[in-house]
């Protein structure tokens, strides 16, 4: 939820952002609405002052004999009063308006991102791992793990329908290998605090985080009010909801394995074979609560700390820019770390590393306490990121130490969380 304030005072900076995004012009709508607001509520205050001073008027009219005017005022008071109840409606109705309004507003974006329009737009920072070679055609993860007997479209189809996977066996095994050892990573090795949050939460919690109720069609929700988590990011960052932090106690690191829940309503015939864009899979979330002062820093430290997942599983992958067409709604800033997959000949996105500033935070009611500041409170910034998507490095392990007699070798990384298991055969 932005700032009125902040946009009053800045109307051309919002549409300028917007404007960025693709997205239409919108302080113009919101200043008028808040002109008519506010006018209504000097109104309201006006009459309700009118009102309290006339009903003191009527007892000293009474007391003084003075009959006839003591009924008008009483006329008068009654008056006030429905007047009051219609300004009162009115103002709900302008505030509730405004509201609606501001909660479908994008973050603004950071000013040194690149202007564009989609993905094809976004600027390459950097290059790491050179490219597997192979003395064959390299295949694509689905038909290396169904000739391997361990990765079952068909079954998944007839429990769930399309978008699901079931894996056996080995895989079985090095999916929950992954997620071990990228926890492991993070937890142990980059300083973040290992959660074990909800899969269900209220809307408040997604509101928080900006994903309602924009992206609402994205979603999964129960018959019961509840929603299943797209991201641990919701439940993370949502746990400073409502609170006054201690400066001291910044920054705050959390990292959550958990399932994520997808409805894809945007994604169809997108990646509709494989298990690049399923409706349940499996990642390993980081979050970050910290100083505004130190956002920025903190976008380059969480970058590193899932690189450092790809780099001690040595895949090869690159990390690119977001540009303003492609940052997503709650961002400002937002790194997206794409990894080799050989049987696509392309890098895919498998971390997407974001700093919302104060957006979430202002939704969420997240503040801390600086310093030596007793009475004065400022919102946080916030930070997530995957560290990394646990279904798209098994992709990536898959094609990228594929063999060809159809066998996958197993990265060192992983072997110890594998019970030493070297390669990955039909009979695995």
């Amino acid at each position: 939820m932005f700032d009125l304030k902040w946009i009053r005072e800045n109307p051309d900076a919002l549409d300028r952002s917007l404007a960025r995004r693709g997205a239409e012009a919108a302080s113009a709508a919101i200043l008028r609405l808040d002109t008519e607001r506010r006018g209504v509520q000097t109104r309201l205050q006006e009459m309700q002052n009118r009102r309290n001073a006339a009903s003191k008027e009527i007892g000293k009219a009474m007391g003084e004999g003075r009959a006839n005017e003591a009924e008008a005022l009483k006329q008068e008071v009654g008056n006030l009063k429905a007047a009051v109840q219609e300004a009162e409606l009115a103002e709900r109705d302008l505030s509730a308006a405004m509201k609606a309004l501001l909660e479908e507003l994008p973050n603004i974006l950071d000013a040194d991102i690149p202007d564009g329009a989609s993905e094809d737009d976004n600027t390459e920072l950097r290059c790491v791992g050179a490219l597997p070679e192979f003395a064959f055609p390299p295949r694509e993860h689905f038909d290396i793990g169904e000739a391997l007997g361990l990765m079952d479209f068909e079954i998944a189809g007839k429990l769930s329908g399309s978008r699901f996977v079931v894996l056996k066996g080995a895989l079985a095994r090095m999916e929950r290998a992954l997620s071990q050892f990228m926890l492991d990573v993070q937890t142990t090795e980059n300083g973040y605090t290992e959660v074990s949050p909800p899969l269900l939460v209220r809307d408040d919690a997604l509101y928080g985080t900006g994903q309602l109720p924009k992206f609402a069609d994205d979603l999964f929700r129960t018959t019961q009010d509840h929603w299943l988590i797209p991201t641990a990011e919701v439940p993370l960052t949502n746990m400073v909801a409502d609170q006054i932090l201690d400066e001291a106690e910044l920054p705050i690191r959390l990292t959550a394995h958990t399932s994520c829940f997808r409805a894809e309503a945007g994604a169809a015939g997108k990646d509709t074979r494989g298990m690049l864009r399923q409706h349940q899979f499996y990642k390993v979330e980081m979050v970050s609560i910290v100083h505004p002062d130190k956002s920025d820093e903190e976008l380059e430290r969480m970058t590193g700390c899932a690189e450092a997942v790809l780099q001690r599983l040595e895949l090869p992958y690159r990390v690119v820019l977001l540009c303003s067409g492609d940052t997503g709604f709650a961002a400002a800033k937002t790194h997206d770390i794409e990894v080799w997959l050989p049987g696509q000949g392309t890098y895919r996105e498998i971390s997407s590393c974001s700093n919302t500033l104060d957006f979430q935070a202002r939704r969420m009611k997240a503040r801390f306490r600086p310093a030596g500041d007793s009475k004065g409170v400022a919102h946080v910034h916030t930070l997530n990121g995957s560290g990394v998507a646990v279904g798209r490095a098994l992709i990536a392990v898959i094609e990228n130490y594929q063999r060809e007699d159809g066998s996958i070798g197993v990265p060192e990384a992983l072997r110890p969380y594998m019970g030493g298991l070297e390669a990955i055969a039909a009979d695995a």
